[in-house]
């Protein structure tokens, strides 16, 4: 029988403000346990074993991110929609870093079908629309987008921009100025009356 005042909902809650605190990685049902105040055995009321546990944050995670990318987005188009986008992986990663790095974390297919992860993907194709990518560049792009937006975050994490007097907003921009070039300028766009749209 589960605990009372342990919830299904409070456990991974509580799980992904840890993981922020001392990271994903470090994330055990003991930790959890004892922010709990409670012994391991009475979670397993919640949970089958350690993987279960950082799945739901992974849940939670991909969840809270794809809500606060959709609001960042809505209403905006192009390369407006683009810097929004991407503004939004990077606040929540620097607000949430454990979670950022749950919302990564492997899950099987079913699971990752029935999750948020989908949603991401949608949002992100909607913003491709405004360059007029066809397939399978589209989702290239896709995979492009993801690749700058998490390695950017990810070094700047890790303070792999510390060491040089340049500010990392500076080169973020920067960065987002160059994706919007490399979509609008692409050779696979779609074309009309003969010439490429730009």
């Amino acid at each position: 029988m589960a605990r009372a005042g342990i919830t299904a909902e409070r456990l991974a809650r509580t799980a992904a403000e840890l993981a922020d605190e001392i990271g994903f990685d470090r994330l055990t049902v003991s930790a959890v346990a004892r922010r709990l105040g409670v012994r391991d055995p009475s979670l397993y009321a919640h949970i089958e074993n350690a993987r279960e546990l950082k799945v739901r944050v992974a849940l939670l995670a991909l969840e809270e991110l794809a809500d606060r990318v959709a609001g960042a987005v809505a209403g905006r188009a192009g390369k407006d929609a683009l810097v929004a986008c991407a503004g939004a992986y990077r606040a929540y990663a620097a607000e949430h870093p454990g979670r950022y790095a749950a919302a990564r974390f492997g899950l099987d297919p079913q699971t990752a079908a029935a999750s948020a992860g989908p949603r991401h993907a949608e949002m992100t194709r909607a913003i491709l629309r405004g360059y007029d990518l066809p397939e399978p560049d589209q989702t290239d792009a896709v995979r492009f987008l993801g690749s700058v937006f998490h390695g950017y975050v990810s070094l700047e994490l890790a303070g792999a921009f510390g060491h040089t007097p340049r500010e990392a907003d500076a080169s973020w921009a920067w960065a987002l100025d160059t994706v919007d070039f490399a979509l609008r300028n692409h050779p696979s766009r779609k074309t009309t009356s003969g010439g490429t749209r730009n």
